[in-house]
This record gives structure tokens, C-alpha cells and sequence, in this order.
């Protein structure tokens, strides 16, 4: 019990520094919007959503871990132009083309837009001065990298869950408003429709890239032997799972209970905006929108810092301050689009990435399996690629007749995971084709 205790004691640092690392824009402002939107039906909605925010992250981080931590290396197994074309676009994703510039739009949406009229809400001038503001200040931290922005992520985020505790608190003592009619396709598909939801938080993406720190951070501390740095990982990771469930349990109640006073919403940081005014008054939006807003800008720092870092070590002509200065002003340019517009266009690339992430992922934790044959990888993650492909097109509102004629008729294509059963069928024929080849091989020698 003794060792327990100083086993926890010693490596809840870690867990804690990994829920720092995914608590970030889009996990606050996507559950609110769900649990407005589902409504009764949030029980089916939330558990969908868990799945892929909660569970898969928390699956990544253990997977990249117990194979080395480097996801440009694992990926490579595959062949090392495609690991070095995963990884990219991984860092793109949750960096400048997607959760940066969400970053600055979510700073907007709960600092900014509820404080003005509407004629000023609908045009360009505050979200443009206000990106120009955030992107300036996140410019000047990552080109001078100091302990501040460690320090102060620190702090940020134990408030923020202070924060969160006691917004959830009172609407549960008070609550303020009984739960609504379910919205769009949260009526009959609630699950899957939370599935998809939890793409858009990114963390499969992050957890795969977040796991060299992980590794890093522990052995930092003289641990080396392998199989311990897996299981403090695992440790971790439930660490960052449990704050991240009740994160998204909490917010996603707020939003079901609070239509009946605040009304609907678009977007999930006006949600959780409103609702904190009608819960604390005033002064509970301004605390919320501070804290908010301080953490969007040390996620944003880190996310700028870890893209320049990559990136420069992939093109070292590229330095890496000029490369911070790329990343800062397409960023402060993308988010100028708004965080409606912003999440139009993310969610048919994810709808893309997180099936393949996902196949990979799983395929790693058990490749020795078939001795890291790259034709198992290539053709379960072809078959992959052609179902989620389809998925985007679809989610970017395009129609090809015999393409959804056919993936449609995939079993478990309703509840989004219609990519899973022709994965396994390339892994399968993979599979086979690997041992036929190491036969034929054997039989030669």
C-alpha cells in the first residue's frame, strides 16, 4: 500500500502536466454546444463524445509511449515518407491550419463578442483587432521563450477547473432549465453524432505527438527502464482522462440545462459564456473569460513553439524564429474567418485524418503481431483512407453517386464508423499476404 502510495505521490506531476496539455479552446467550447443540441438525448451523445476525446487520447498516449515516444518513427514503419508526411500533417492540424487559430477565435467568441452590440458583432473590425492583439502577444512569447508562460500554464489550470467545479456546482443546485428536445441529427443519431463531435477536439492528433513529452518528462527523471515509463504513462493518462470526462460531463450539462434561459446558440464559447452570466452574474463571465483567455494563449505559445521546433529540425534551412513568424501570421489570417467558419472547414479534414490516426494507432500497440510487416499497415490504412475520404468529401457538403452508393453500404456506416470493418479486411489480406511471402521466402532458403 506504501508503494502505491508513493507511486502515485511521485508521478502525479505527469498526469497533471498532460491534462495541462490537452485542456485547451476546443475542449471547452464543443461540449456546451452538445449538450445544448442533444438535450435528452445527452446520456447517448456524451458517451460517443467520451469515446473519441476521452478514450482514444488516452489510448495514443500509451500506444506512442511504449513504442519510443517518437510518432515520426512509428509512423515510418510504414515507410519513412509516410512518416514523415503523417507527423506533418499532424502538427499542421492541431497547429496553425486548425487549433491556433481556434485559439484566437474562442478568445473572440467569450472576451470580446459578448460585450458588443449587434450592429459590432456582425462586422469584420473587433474579431480582426482582437486576433491582432492575441496573435501579437503569442508572437512575442514564442520568440522569446521564457518560464513564464510554463508557470503561468500552471496556474491557469487548476483555475480553470476551479472555475468549471463551480459553474457545474451551481447548475446542479439550481438548475437552470429542464433538458430540451434533442436538435438536428442528435434526434436519431446521438451517439455517432457525439462520436464525430469528439473529432473536433483533436486530441487523438495531440496524444500522438504529446507522448515524446510524456517520455521525456519521466525520464527527466532517471527512469530508462521501458516497461516503467509504460506504466507511469498509463498512470498519466488516467490522470488526464478523469480531468478531461469530468471537463466534458460538467460543460455538457451546463449547455442541456440552459436553453430555456439563454436560448441557442451557433457555437459552443457563447454557450458557456451565457450560461456562466446567468449562473455568477457578470462577474462569473469576466473570471471565465480571463481565465479563458490566458489559456488560449499559453495553448497557443506551446502549439506555435512545438510547430517551429518540428519543423526546423525537418527543414533545417528554416530557422526556427522565422518559422514562428509563419506559423503566428497564418494563424492570426485563418482565424479572421470566425470560429463558425473555422470549425465548417476543420471538421471534413478530420473527418479524413481520425479514422486513418485511430487505425494506426491500434495497429501499432499490436504490430509484432505480424513483425511490422508494412504491407499489413498499407493496405489497412488504404481501406481506411478510402472510406474517411469519402467522410470529408460528404462533410464538406459534396456528393459523388457510386462513391456513396457504395461506402453507405458498409456495416456500421450510421454510427460513423463505417471505415472499421474494411480496415480490418486490409489488415486481414495483409496479413495473409505477409505470411504467404515469408513462406515462399522460407521455402527458397
Amino acid at each position: 500500500m506504501n508503494n502505491l502510495g508513493s507511486f502515485i505521490k511521485n508521478n502525479l506531476a505527469v498526469g497533471f502536466m498532460l491534462f495541462a496539455l490537452f485542456l485547451g479552446a476546443g475542449n471547452i467550447i464543443f461540449p456546451p454546444l452538445l449538450g445544448q443540441q442533444a438535450g435528452e438525448h445527452l446520456l447517448p451523445a456524451i458517451i460517443g463524445f467520451l469515446i473519441t476525446g476521452v478514450g482514444l487520447p488516452l489510448t495514443g498516449i500509451v500506444t506512442v509511449a511504449k513504442n519510443g515516444g517518437d510518432l515520426q518513427e512509428v509512423a515510418g514503419r510504414i515507410h519513412p515518407l509516410f512518416g514523415i508526411i503523417f507527423t506533418a500533417v499532424v502538427y499542421l492540424s492541431i497547429g496553425p491550419l486548425f487549433a491556433i487559430p481556434r485559439t484566437g477565435t474562442v478568445t473572440y467568441e467569450i472576451g470580446i463578442a459578448p460585450y458588443l452590440s449587434e450592429a459590432q458583432a456582425e462586422s469584420w473590425v473587433p474579431l480582426f483587432i482582437s486576433s491582432l492583439i492575441y496573435f501579437a502577444i503569442s508572437l512575442y512569447l514564442a520568440l522569446n521563450p521564457t518560464k513564464l508562460v510554463d508557470r503561468i500554464g500552471k496556474i491557469l489550470t487548476p483555475a480553470l477547473l476551479i472555475v468549471i467545479l463551480l459553474l457545474a456546482l451551481k447548475s446542479v443546485i439550481t438548475p437552470m432549465g429542464p433538458l430540451q428536445e434533442a436538435q438536428g441529427d442528435y434526434i436519431t443519431k446521438a451517439f455517432s453524432k457525439g462520436f464525430v463531435e469528439g473529432y473536433l477536439t483533436m486530441d487523438v492528433l495531440a496524444s500522438l505527438v504529446f507522448g515524446i513529452v510524456v517520455v521525456q518528462s519521466i525520464q527527466a527523471k532517471g527512469i530508462m527502464d521501458r516497461a516503467k515509463q509504460v506504466t507511469i504513462t498509463i498512470f498519466a493518462g488516467i490522470v488526464a482522462a478523469l480531468g478531461l470526462a469530468f471537463v466534458y460531463i460538467s460543460l455538457s450539462w451546463i449547455g442541456a440545462s440552459s436553453p430555456t434561459v439563454t436560448g441557442y446558440f451557433d457555437e459552443g464559447g457563447s454557450v458557456i459564456s451565457a450560461a456562466s452570466k446567468v449562473l455568477y452574474g457578470n462577474t462569473g463571465s469576466i473570471i471565465l473569460s480571463l481565465v479563458i483567455i490566458l489559456a488560449c494563449i499559453t495553448t497557443s505559445v506551446g502549439l506555435i513553439t512545438a510547430n517551429a521546433t518540428f519543423f526546423s529540425k525537418l527543414f533545417p534551412k528554416l530557422s526556427y524564429k522565422l518559422l514562428v513568424v509563419i506559423f503566428t501570421v497564418f494563424s492570426f489570417l485563418i482565424s479572421n474567418f470566425g470560429l463558425a467558419k473555422l470549425i465548417q472547414i476543420t471538421l471534413p479534414v478530420l473527418l479524413f485524418i481520425y479514422p486513418i490516426a485511430i487505425v494506426l494507432m491500434f495497429m501499432v500497440m499490436f504490430d509484432k503481431a505480424w513483425n511490422r510487416a508494412p504491407i499489413v499497415y498499407t493496405l489497412a490504412l488504404i481501406a481506411t483512407a478510402f472510406v474517411s475520404l469519402y467522410d470529408g468529401i460528404k462533410g464538406a457538403g459534396f456528393s459523388i453517386g457510386w462513391y456513396e452508393k457504395l461506402v453507405s453500404s458498409f456495416p456500421l456506416y450510421e454510427q460513423s464508423l463505417g471505415w472499421l470493418v474494411p480496415a480490418i479486411v486490409g489488415l486481414v489480406i495483409g496479413w495473409i499476404i505477409h505470411l504467404i511471402t515469408k513462406s515462399a521466402k522460407g521455402a527458397t532458403n
